[in-house]
């Protein structure tokens, strides 16, 4: 299957590029992920934590770990012109850094060590990127057109593009100041309210058909009946979600699923991560310092826990996964608002029917049971992204995620 001609020359943000595009797009697309990449990791110079932060790795590994990625997975990867029939076990050759695989191979060091070896591999972390996206560009430009040919840039490409959303979730975490300049994390806009949006009965494809690239966890495509439904036209709003707050919704166990109870005591959450105060209006801690927002923007580093309690409460439900993915397909025009955050969704994670993890196992379901699925994308995610049928999955507990809801009728 050649490469769309369409796509020859596109603009490097669009979300169809990605998983479309040919060698000319995924060179400017890879160079613009490295720049931005880059500028994460002169944003973090001089950050120097008292201690590892728990649920995060240092910077300086998530950087290098991209640039590592890029290069098993490329460079190293003898069968890489195989595509998603490569043998992640295959022959590989040796890194350009000699100790590169004891730093950010996936299980060499534990989160622990990552902080506390973050010296050994910090000095040297602008050549690694440099020689590696260098190397990747060289090899890009000689393969095959083929989506086999091209299935590793393109994986090389996402995968970077995520660690900047786990960059800027860092930088939420520990008020990091940056430069109103930087566009590195943007702020969601805030939204008037619309009518929810009702649909009658219908079937909808959930996953992505065709012959184009997309992330394991949106293979295979197959087709669901979704009976009627109304589901919100946006996110919940910081407004909606104070009234929860206020009306004691983090004392009363009746609108917490067990699990979720277990949380609330266990970390006495009393609001969502990062909120101060919700009396006289919603203050959050962002960019080391307390600011006020408005009421319309979207709720966001909500757990899926605080959104189900909070749907209860309201008397609500979360949409289903295929309820979601019909809104976002054909809704736009009647107001269907997403990307201020990722949306969780109703039900666990689980494997579609027939779903195939690729080598490098991007996509992989979280390893203890009970994780959530969330759809959509972020103010943070990468504009080349936020395409309708992303999803993730992650534990139920999540709250550092630039993550929201929204809700529909029982």
């Amino acid at each position: 299957m050649s490469v769309p001609s369409s796509f020859r020359g596109a603009d490097v943000h669009d979300p169809r590029g990605l998983r479309e595009a040919g060698a000319e797009w995924l060179s400017l697309a890879l160079m613009d992920a490295r720049n931005r990449t880059l500028r994460w990791l002169s944003a973090f110079e001089g950050f120097t934590p008292g201690e590892a932060l728990a649920g995060f790795d240092p910077p300086a590994f998530t950087i290098g770990h991209a640039a590592w990625f890029q290069e098993a997975w490329i460079s190293r990867l003898v069968q890489r012109g195989r595509g998603p029939a490569a043998d992640p076990g295959g022959p590989r050759l040796a890194s350009i850094e000699p100790q590169a695989d004891g730093w950010f191979a996936p299980g060499a060091c534990t989160p622990l060590e990552r902080w506390v070896r973050v010296a050994d591999y910090q000095d040297g972390l602008r050549s690694y990127l440099a020689a590696t996206l260098d190397t990747t560009l060289e090899l890009l430009d000689k393969a095959s057109p083929e989506p086999a040919g091209l299935y590793f840039f393109r994986l090389a490409l996402l995968h970077e593009d995520r660690s900047a959303e786990t960059l800027a979730a860092l930088a939420r975490a520990v008020g990091l100041p940056l430069p109103d300049d930087a566009h590195l994390l943007p702020v969601p806009p805030p939204r008037p309210r619309r009518d929810a949006l009702g649909f009658g009965a219908q079937t909808v494809c959930l996953g992505t058909p065709g012959g184009a690239f997309a992330p394991d966890n949106e293979r295979p495509a197959f087709e669901v009946a979704v009976p009627e439904f109304e589901i919100d036209a946006q996110p919940v709003c910081w407004s909606q979600f104070a009234e929860f707050a206020a009306d004691g919704g983090y004392d009363e166990p009746r609108w917490w699923s067990p699990e979720g109870w277990d949380w609330v005591e266990a970390t006495q959450r009393r609001a969502p991560r990062y909120v101060e105060q919700f009396t006289g209006g919603v203050l959050v801690h962002a960019g080391g310092r307390a600011q006020r927002v408005p009421g319309g923007q979207s709720a966001l580093h909500v757990a899926w826990f605080e959104a189900d309690a909070w749907c209860r409460w309201a008397g609500r439900r979360l949409p289903t996964e295929a309820e979601w993915a019909l809104a976002v397909s054909v809704a736009g025009p009647r107001g269907f608002a997403w990307g201020d955050g990722f949306e969780w969704v109703a039900g666990t994670a689980r494997p579609w029917p027939g779903q195939v993890d690729g080598p490098a196992r991007l996509d992989a379901l979280p390893a203890r049971p009970g994780g959530r699925v969330m759809r959509g994308a972020s103010a943070a995610t990468v504009p080349r992204l936020r395409h309708p049928g992303a999803r993730r999955f992650a534990a139920g507990a999540r709250d550092e995620l630039f993550s929201g809801f929204r809700s529909c009728v029982w």
